[in-house]
């Protein structure tokens, strides 16, 4: 990362590193790249991959690339060659982003403690 890039960390919250790009445009992208995020659904689990705690970070480049590091529910996820394709595909729709790259992580390994309350209420996790 350069200081160029503007991090987001789960939940999201913008970093308080200092941006070339306008605050209001910032915040829009984010905005809309979250929105896209929640568009995307494992395909064996009804709820999507930003409120199951998948997405750990967001760096957000002042030249408008968008690098997302996510994590599967497992290492043997079925749909692990298709979901980061999927994420790939609904950043890149919003409006302003440029080059997207996603990467798998394990560390740390995702646990049901970083689903958020509206996921655990579609699963009936309670």
């Amino acid at each position: 990362m350069t200081d160029e890039t503007k991090t987001t960390d789960a939940p999201l919250a913008l970093a308080a590193e200092a941006s070339k790009l306008p605050e209001a445009e910032v915040a829009r992208m984010t905005d809309e790249i979250i929105a896209a995020l929640k568009t995307v659904y494992d395909p064996e689990i009804p709820a999507d991959i930003y409120e199951l705690g998948l997405v750990y970070k967001i760096d957000l480049a002042d030249n408008r690339a968008v690098t997302v590091d996510m994590t599967l529910t497992t290492p043997n996820c079925p749909s692990a060659q298709e979901l980061p394709i999927m994420v790939e595909n609904a950043v890149a729709s919003v409006p302003g982003v440029g080059e997207v790259k996603v990467n798998i992580v394990w560390d740390p390994p995702w646990d049901q403690s970083r689903m958020t309350d509206e996921a655990r209420s579609v699963l009936n996790m309670w």
